[in-house]
């Protein structure tokens, strides 16, 4: 409410003569006069407009000046309305004392002096106008205030969310952040921080504390890398280790830089922590498995160079066939090797892979655990399948129709044991000079796997049994015993 608004100024007289004479008095102050003749009249008015003051006469009919106050004082709306008695008699004190406690701020008594009775209105209009002000600044105030404090619980909230957002994407990228004061030596670590490093909530981070946990061969270069940032160096990278050096270790990188102050000084140093230990053993494993192929090519291509200087046969053609074969054997062993990333093969799948031209009609019987085989193992053995596949099929059981060809493997205590049976084909006769098959069979594989190969050839059909020592320096790894 601006200080130019005219206020209600309510008079209250069952005599109109009286009434208009406090209406000309009252007139210069510019302000909205209203006039009831009686009480319920008074009311009304109320109830209609607020009024800032109210001249009441003490003496009217029905509902006197002092049971009206007592009404409009019951109301909680008109309380605080400033209630001036006029009074033509004499009042004593009791009746003073009445007045009061009815809510009366003051009396005027006839005959009225017209410069007091404005003043004594004057006063209680301009306290309504203050008191008025005031509540409006209030309302205003509150009004602002609340407005900011959305304002704050809204920004709070995005700050939050933003902090969330941040905690989410370091955790996922196995990150943690911190932040190092250097005039207190004061270190923040959030959560990621702290699950990186393998601690509680209760940990207190200090640089002795943290040196602790850091590899030892790596601490002076933790040191030096914040040293060098705290001194000028405006950033830094640098990788440590945590963990003893005798146990498992976990790799970190870390990524550090400075917060300057106006004059220069470095007073404190932020930075983020990633666990890159999973991207250090990848590392590891391909290296390991860059000089595991590298030792593997070397292997493969000494056993073709024996086979191409071992190999005999009459004619070209023949020679060509045989070399074929043998270096297909080796091909489909590191095919299953690949699938496997060189883990491991399949005994049934080497089996398999060999045997399938021939397997027309339920020629071949294959009955065995699931044996996996390590990849020496594996390429050595597929040579003496491919051997014994071929031979069977030129000479023995898979010549003919009628040819049958069982194999069975198991796993007995520390050995692995295949047996090669031919049945129902050609009569067998022992070989009058050992070829490069039988190398491959009593040489290649006794030597480099340590096996026993007993060839029984009788005439029903070949026998061959090969024995593999599980413990080895060649491991036969077996997930199912027989």
């Amino acid at each position: 409410m601006s200080t130019n608004d005219r206020l209600n100024i309510l008079l209250v007289d069952d005599q109109p003569g009286k009434l208009l004479t406090y209406e000309t008095i009252l007139a210069s102050m510019d302000e909205n006069i209203l006039k009831a003749s009686s009480g319920r009249e008074a009311l009304e008015h109320l109830l209609k407009s607020d009024v800032a003051v109210m001249l009441i006469d003490v003496c009217m009919p029905d509902l006197n000046g002092f049971q009206l106050a007592a009404m409009i004082r019951d109301h909680p709306r008109f309380r605080q309305t400033a209630i001036i008695f006029i009074s033509a008699i004499f009042l004593s004190d009791l009746d003073s004392l009445r007045g009061y406690e009815m809510g009366a701020v003051d009396y005027v008594s006839v005959p009225i002096v017209p410069e007091v009775l404005r003043a004594k209105v004057r006063v209680f209009t301009e306290l309504y106008r203050k008191t008025r002000q005031l509540e409006q600044l209030n309302q205003e105030l509150e009004a602002r205030v609340a407005a900011r404090t959305i304002e704050l619980e809204e920004a709070n909230r995005k700050l939050r969310e933003s902090e969330e957002r941040r905690s989410q994407a370091l955790a996922a990228g196995q990150m943690g952040s911190w932040e190092w004061d250097i005039e207190t030596g004061n270190y923040f670590w959030d959560d990621g921080q702290k699950l990186i490093f393998g601690v509680k909530d209760d940990f207190i981070a200090s640089t002795e504390n943290v040196c602790a946990i850091i590899h030892h061969d790596d601490r002076e270069a933790y040191l030096q890398a914040l040293d060098d940032i705290a001194t000028g160096r405006s950033s830094r990278q640098f990788e440590f280790r945590l963990g003893r050096a005798s146990g498992p270790v976990k790799w970190c990188f870390a990524s550090a830089a400075a917060t300057n102050e106006r004059d220069g000084k470095v007073r404190r140093v932020s930075g983020v922590t990633f666990d890159i230990t999973e991207r250090k053993n990848a590392e590891e494993r391909q290296k390991l498995l860059a000089d595991e192929v590298d030792h593997r090519a070397r292997n493969t291509l000494a056993v073709v160079q024996s086979i191409l200087r071992l190999s005999r046969a009459n004619n070209i053609s023949d020679y060509v066939n045989l070399v074929e074969g043998r270096i297909y054997a080796l091909s489909r062993a590191h095919n299953l090797l690949s699938r496997s990333r060189w883990l491991g093969a399949s005994l049934l799948g080497l089996f398999e892979e060999e045997l399938t031209p021939y397997r027309a009609a339920d020629k071949i019987t294959l009955d065995g655990p699931d044996v996996t085989l390590r990849p020496e193992v594996a390429q050595s053995l597929a040579l003496a399948i491919h051997e014994l596949s071929t031979n069977a099929a030129k000479y023995g059981a898979l010549s003919t129709l009628e040819g049958r060809l069982a194999v069975r493997w198991a796993v007995y205590g520390n050995n692995l044991t295949i047996d090669w049976r031919e049945i129902s084909g050609p009569p067998v006769r022992p070989p009058e000079r050992r070829g490069f098959g039988s190398d491959i069979l009593l040489s290649s594989v006794e030597k480099q796997l340590n096996a026993v190969v007993e060839m029984d050839w009788n005439p029903l059909g070949l026998c061959c049994n090969i024995t593999v020592p599980v413990d080895t320096g060649i491991e036969v790894i077996a997930t199912a015993i027989a």
